[in-house]
């Protein structure tokens, strides 16, 4: 009962803070405040209103490409299996054996079914249990203990679920997105490369760094400043499940040399970054896709799945390991940037600031909506 009203005070302080928002000028709008970002009891509403409740990326369709196909991962602490089911079908499973709670799968592979390694319970692809070695409990029934199902999503060839199972569709909040992606074929491009990584920072925080192109010349003066300057940024539409921005290139970057025959002249000349509400940011350009799924371990600390994807699979001989080392590196100064930037959030002369023009910041000004929405401020 105490946790309760605990969480309930907290919800009611958390959408105090956002109460203004709706009724402020985009011109006039203010970065969030520094209690957002490191109070534990925000977070513990974040998890409840809006993580529980979305759809939250896992992975990309060819990562398993072939019937048996699996990988494995957590989110918010629920061990998930994405498998491919049949040729045409892919399901996302709990990771918990109906018996006794193990694991009945990890890392990632091909197989015919799971087998909890504990009872030698065994699943097929479905999920369905096919055998429990020497169960002769009156009323057992195979029939009644198959893996749960997760509901799923897929658009664009990425992978949502939705834990908790009630949220309407996802596509439909994206029409606006896909046709500012239709030329770049985004479901087409080749999964090449995944790793995770534990950032000390808040999950928020780094959807904002993402999302914004005010910081891309300061932050990454040698990396990022030469291919995709402050200066070239720009605001794309929005929609109810996304925010966007393009980042011209400026003269003589290779991405020209990877000319897909549907793209427009400026989609070969930019990167467009958008954010899947609430916690997905993507880069996508015409030779390469880079994506985060990001979500919160604590309030002070994120993990991110990050996932590069490529054009032309000839790429991955010729130039994957320099185009692997730039993202690496700028991966890398923005964590630093984001890990100092929580210390200081903590400060007593920490407080809310101006936020610049949209085209700079004009996606951080569409997240802080959404999130002010999904808390009904």
């Amino acid at each position: 009962m105490a946790d309760t009203v605990r969480i309930e005070d907290a919800h009611a302080r958390y959408k105090g803070l956002f109460s203004d928002l709706k009724k402020t000028s985009r011109d006039a709008q203010q970065t969030l405040h520094p209690q957002i970002y490191t109070d534990p009891d925000f977070l513990n509403v974040e998890l409840q209103e809006v993580f529980q409740k979305e759809w939250l990326c896992v992975g990309r369709v060819d990562e398993v490409p072939n019937k048996g196909n699996y990988t494995t991962t957590k989110l918010l602490g629920e061990p998930l299996i994405v498998v491919r089911s049949d040729e045409d079908t892919i399901k996302v499973l709990s990771n918990i054996c109906r018996h006794r709670c193990m694991q009945v799968a990890s890392g990632s592979g091909k197989t015919r079914g799971f087998s909890c390694p504990y009872h030698a319970w065994r699943y097929d692809l479905e999920g369905q249990l096919i055998n429990a070695p020497l169960m002769t409990a009156e009323n057992f029934s195979l029939d009644e203990h198959r893996l749960k199902e997760i509901k799923s999503e897929i658009w664009q060839g990425f992978i949502y679920v939705n834990l908790d199972g009630n949220a309407e569709p996802l596509s439909p909040r994206l029409t606006e997105l896909d046709k500012i992606l239709t030329n770049y074929h985004t479901d087409e491009m080749i999964h090449h490369f995944v790793e995770e990584d534990i950032w000390d920072a808040n999950w928020k925080a780094l959807v904002e760094n993402f999302m914004e192109g005010y910081h891309l010349s300061f932050v990454h003066p040698g990396t990022l400043r030469p291919i995709t300057p402050t200066k070239q940024a720009k605001k794309l539409p929005d929609g109810p499940g996304f925010t966007a921005y393009a980042a011209d290139y400026e003269d003589g970057y290779a991405a020209r040399r990877y000319d897909h025959k549907d793209l427009t002249e400026e989609e070969r000349n930019r990167s467009t970054l958008f954010c899947v509400f609430p916690s997905q940011v993507v880069s996508q350009s015409p030779h390469l896709l880079v994506y985060m799924a990001i979500q919160p371990l604590t309030v002070n600390q994120l993990k991110i799945r990050w996932s590069i994807s490529v054009r032309d699979s000839e790429m991955i001989e010729t130039e994957f390991d320099k185009l692997l080392t730039l993202w690496k590196q700028v991966n890398q100064e923005d964590k630093v940037k984001l890990e100092i930037l929580q210390q200081n959030l903590t400060s007593m002369h920490a407080d809310t600031g101006p936020l610049a023009q949209e085209d700079l910041e004009g996606t951080i000004k569409d997240f802080h909506r959404y999130l002010a929405k999904r808390l009904n401020a």
